[in-house]
């Protein structure tokens, strides 16, 4: 049950985030649709790709693609004011998705009785992977690469699950919560990573 759910909800979000940032880049309605697919179901082919499962299986995911594809054009028709809005609440969309995919990616590969290492590469790559191939796709610096704290929360997601924390439904849908509001804080109060400059010391030299 759980993982129907996060699937569907991780869906949506990435699907809006994607759909979003193609009207952002002011592409055309079929940029509007291939981005916000691609950002959907991007994640979950990269993980595909890496844990060994055929890349094939998404294509199994008809009902996905159809709430993929009807959370589109529900965005493309949303009205003008209400669009405004997304500097608001586009990062909220993005967290959820992470927070879903990545739950999502982490049992997955428990499934698979995979290592803990696998799992919690297959959380971050399914929760930010599809954002990656999004913002690359439209000319920006993933999230992932920046000192942001972004897929921190998707590693530490598939350490818990990895490790057997949680299991039972009550228990993923609270680290969904939890998750989420961890991002949604950690950008709304700029949390950095430590990272390093090099520009000064080129213009210095």
């Amino acid at each position: 049950m759980a993982w129907d759910v996060l699937s569907i909800i991780g869906t949506i979000a990435f699907a809006v985030s994607g759909a979003i940032v193609a009207m952002e880049e002011e592409y055309d309605l079929f940029g509007v649709y291939l981005l916000g697919i691609v950002t959907a179901f991007g994640g979950g082919a990269i993980r595909n790709l890496l844990i060994g499962v055929p890349v094939s299986a998404l294509w199994e995911q008809e009902m996905m693609f159809q709430i993929a594809l009807i959370a589109i054009t529900a965005v493309f028709l949303f009205p003008q004011n209400l669009l405004k809005h997304w500097n608001r609440w586009g990062n909220f969309f993005d967290a959820i998705g992470l927070s879903a995919f990545a739950i999502q990616g982490a049992l997955f590969a428990v499934q698979l009785g995979l290592p803990i290492s696998a799992t919690v590469v297959a959380a971050v790559l399914t929760g930010s992977g599809g954002g990656i191939v999004r913002d690359v796709l439209a000319k920006r610096k993933p999230l992932v690469l920046r000192n942001e704290v972004y897929a921190v929360w998707a590693a530490a997601t598939g350490l818990i699950i990895g490790i057997g924390i949680v299991k039972l439904d009550w228990a993923l849908y609270t680290l969904f919560v939890i998750t989420t509001i961890l991002r949604v804080v950690s950008y709304s109060y700029n949390w950095r990573l430590p990272f390093r400059s090099l520009r000064n010391t080129e213009k210095a030299a």
